[in-house]
């Protein structure tokens, strides 16, 4: 069995995850969150730019992009799915 992806940036595209927090500090998280990059909200990857950079999310109906070092710092939970 594979390991979940613990952040944003180990989605591909098409999935599905909820916001678990925001590591990071300062104007960084803040910036993140006014985004809204939030605990609790389900985030859509909608598609990784040519060169896998920026990626392209949707939350609560819109699109934002964040560079995979950003991305990396956004820590998730995956649905699960039932067996």
């Amino acid at each position: 069995m594979g390991q979940e992806p613990s952040n944003l940036r180990e989605l591909k595209e098409g999935d599905r995850a909820v916001i678990a927090s925001v590591k990071g500090a300062g104007g960084f998280r803040r910036r993140l969150m006014e985004m809204g990059f939030l605990p609790g909200t389900e985030v859509l990857v909608k598609k990784y730019a040519p060169l896998r950079d920026p990626i392209e999310f949707v939350l609560k109906g819109m699109h934002v992009s964040l560079r995979r070092e950003e991305a990396q710092n956004v820590l998730i939970r995956t649905p699960r799915s039932s067996e």
